[in-house]
């Protein structure tokens, strides 16, 4: 995965999108979150309106060998529901924050889906048999009389048309009294931890009516309230160690082998504010809104406004990489402020070597960084770009001065088109992209 941002021997081609292109994009039909699961063959998106989508990956074409397998529709479920709570008078929207897979143990697939308040595990099995020749009933599922009964059939399983089903195995609910931010699956595959503003409970997959809380932020007097948790990750390798973040861009790692309550931290990654950069709106824009281990589990990305860090979890002081994503807009920091994009909430990846890292930004770009060149990269999802298998051509943007001719200016970027939600295939150079309503996929070009 040498490379992967670009130079003359590697290209990002587009591949496919998914979703209308209807220029009126309805609320329901956003795409909120973006997951692929542990091998890559399928990639699940959520949207606002509590529905997911589960593509699968299809084999490549015999006779375009230089192409890769398309993903396809595989299965589409009603996942949450709009609720109302009728002590608080709050409606609880269906909107799905997080997808998390769980390892595949037999044929069957198995996620996690969370709206603000409600988790919830997905089985998703394939039919292809149907059991006929019931003696109680008939092919069309009435009920035979007992009495006309004159003989004793066996059933016999006969072929049918391959079906999909999702099935709701558990669900666990009334466990935060706060917005749900994260759901994390533990590398022990029996547990799993779910952090709201306050407070991180852990959860065992096969008991939804009890959860321990195992983080509590949550002052004595509210109006004390200084900052709150806006990610949390489990440590890949290690069960009992895992990260959260704060609106304030700390990191804090806890071990669950010290104490019951993590409130007392293992250790407490901050990166000293420069004071000659301070200004009215440093606080909000060094909020996190995205933590994650490398697959490796020795280092960790986070996400705040401007630039993505990299920290070594052994060097809790300062990151040891910072990228800028994009620096220009520091001088708009006022007019982002004013129309509340400054509380967008970027997410970021690895690739699965942990040589590069994405995320998302403006205008529908989005930008990948390599961590052994330095290089770094903007690309578009765009429905102009999206010639069939096209090489994306990587775009600049034009800070003040002469425009160059393939330049776009800062002034006429579009903060409605942001990409907030990317996800990188476990193992090849794959990677999807929600715009909107829209779920991009590019791969690289083989050539």
């Amino acid at each position: 995965m040498a490379g992967v941002v670009g130079g003359n021997d590697f290209q990002w081609c587009f591949s496919q999108v998914k979703g209308a292109i209807d220029e009126d994009v309805a609320e329901a039909d956003i795409i909120s979150t973006v997951e692929f699961n542990h091998s890559g063959e399928f990639l699940a998106t959520g949207d606002k309106g509590g529905r997911v989508v589960i593509f699968q990956h299809e084999q490549e074409c015999k006779n375009r060998p230089h192409l890769r397998g398309e993903y396809n529709v595989y299965s589409t479920f009603q996942s949450h529901e709009p609720e109302f709570d009728y002590l608080k008078s709050l409606e609880i929207e269906e909107k799905i924050n997080k997808i998390r897979w769980l390892p595949q143990q037999n044929s069957a697939h198995f996620l996690l889906s969370t709206n603000d308040k409600t988790i919830k595990l997905w089985k998703i099995s394939e039919r292809d048999k149907r059991a006929e020749g019931y003696n109680l009933k008939d092919e069309d599922g009435r009920l035979r009389d007992p009495f006309r009964i004159t003989s004793l059939r066996v059933p016999v399983l006969m072929p049918m048309d391959l079906m999909v089903e999702a099935s709701s195995r558990r669900v666990f609910a009334n466990a935060h009294t706060y917005h749900i931010n994260s759901i994390s699956v533990n590398s022990d595959h029996q547990t799993y931890i779910s952090a709201d503003d306050l407070r991180i409970n852990l959860w065992h997959l096969e008991i939804t009516d009890r959860s321990f809380n195992i983080v509590d932020i949550k002052p004595a007097n509210m109006e004390e309230l200084t900052e709150v948790i806006t990610a949390a990750e489990c440590q890949p390798n290690q069960c009992n160690v895992f990260v959260y973040s704060s609106s304030k861009g700390t990191i804090r790692l806890c071990d669950m082998r010290a104490a019951a309550l993590c409130d007392r931290h293992t250790k407490f990654f901050e990166e000293p504010e420069d004071p000659s950069s301070r200004s009215f709106f440093s606080e909000i824009i060094s909020s996190i809104s995205d933590v994650k281990f490398s697959h490796s589990g020795r280092y960790m990305m986070t996400r705040d406004y401007l630039s993505v860090k990299v920290w070594d979890l052994n060097m809790e002081n300062r990151p040891v990489e910072t990228y800028q994503v994009h620096e220009y807009l520091r001088s708009k920091l006022c007019s982002l402020y004013e129309n509340d994009c400054i509380f967008d909430k970027f997410e970021c990846c690895w690739n699965g070597s942990d040589s590069a890292i994405m995320t998302g930004s403006y205008n529908n770009f989005f930008r990948m960084f390599d961590r052994n060149t330095r290089k770094d990269i903007t690309l578009e999802a765009s429905r102009e770009s999206s010639k069939p298998h096209g090489t994306l051509k990587p775009r600049k943007v034009s800070t003040g001065g002469k425009r160059k001719k393939d330049e776009i200016s800062v002034d006429s970027l579009d903060f409605n088109k942001k990409i907030l939600h990317t996800a990188w295939h476990p193992k090849e150079n794959v990677i999807a992209v929600a715009a909107t309503n829209n779920l991009y996929i590019f791969q690289d070009k083989i050539n």
